[in-house]
């Protein structure tokens, strides 16, 4: 109740923001024409909000393809041919599928583009962000964006080959096992990468609900009625990136890595997203499938 009281009256947290911050304010002061980012899924919502608040800081934005996952191999080997750096990713591109959908590898569509996509973009960027940072001393930072959905997901549920070709499809399940993913990906990364000693962090934002392009695929008179009746419990669409530019650019969070925000604000995500044993079998059976199925060669480091 607390915790809703706060929501709704916007007070700031100890970050000095709150619900109500928007993407501007929380990067006011920032000067980061140094810096390179990717961000996926920013031609429109809070990704396209995202990509601009850090161009106007002075970053150098550079946005995938929109089918990140059939693009992924081909975007960074023409990326990486550029000899730009890459300070900053930002995992932020997501669908919702009412209906059961499957991509061109027989593997569910909300799964593979919210997690898989992002697992094989991650990999395959990772060195040159550790070389980054090595070479220029600057910390890099991997946002992923996830949702306070993923706590809906219980333990019994979170099964990968059912995930990847569900018999009971349901599109909200689908949508917050595949947030709960992006979770166990970050909070797994992040121990690698300290393993290393690599100068990389890697954190999770939910963003808070907007009404985004994911919400506006459910088109009708009771989804629009209810957004008109909650309207104001909703953030706008600078509010809902202001959590991801506060991980991408504040430097009150420099050297915390595989924590989740919301609110501007470090917030605790659910038990089983925080199971380390969890997370370390969904990175070995993606990273099997990657090499299996996607036909990408193994990984390094892992």
């Amino acid at each position: 109740m607390k915790e809703t009281l706060r929501y709704l009256a916007g007070i700031a947290g100890p970050s000095g923001y709150g619900s109500k911050s928007t993407a501007e304010q929380v990067t006011q002061g920032s000067v980061a024409s140094h810096l390179t980012a990717i961000i996926t899924g920013a031609t429109s919502g809070i990704g396209a909000e995202t990509a601009r608040v850090l161009a106007k800081r002075g970053v150098r934005v550079v946005i995938p393809a929109r089918d990140l996952k059939r693009a992924a191999e081909r975007f960074c080997h023409q990326f990486l041919a550029l000899g730009l750096p890459l300070n900053i990713l930002i995992n932020n591109a997501g669908v919702y599928s009412k209906n059961l959908e499957f991509s061109e590898d027989k593997i569910e569509m909300t799964f593979a583009t919210n997690y898989l996509g992002h697992y094989l973009l991650t990999e395959m960027v990772l060195e040159k962000m550790i070389e980054t940072a090595a070479e220029t001393g600057v910390q890099g930072r991997i946002i992923n964006l996830s949702s306070v959905i993923h706590s809906w997901v219980k333990r019994d549920d979170f099964c990968f080959t059912r995930l990847l070709n569900p018999k009971n499809y349901n599109g909200t399940c689908a949508y917050a096992q595949s947030k709960l993913a992006t979770i166990m990906h970050a909070k797994e990364m992040s121990r690698q990468l300290k393993a290393r000693n690599a100068r990389v962090t890697i954190n999770v934002v939910h963003p808070g609900i907007v009404k985004t392009g994911i919400i506006r695929a459910h088109k009708g008179f009771i989804t629009d009625s209810l957004f008109f009746i909650a309207s104001k419990l909703l953030k706008s669409i600078s509010q809902g990136a202001s959590t991801t530019c506060y991980a991408a650019l504040s430097p009150q969070i420099e050297g915390v890595s595989g924590k989740y925000f919301a609110d501007c604000n470090e917030s605790n995500c659910s038990a089983l997203a925080n199971d380390e044993s969890e997370a370390k079998k969904l990175w070995k059976q993606t990273r099997a499938l990657i090499h299996r199925r996607l036909r990408q060669p193994s990984l390094k480091h892992l």
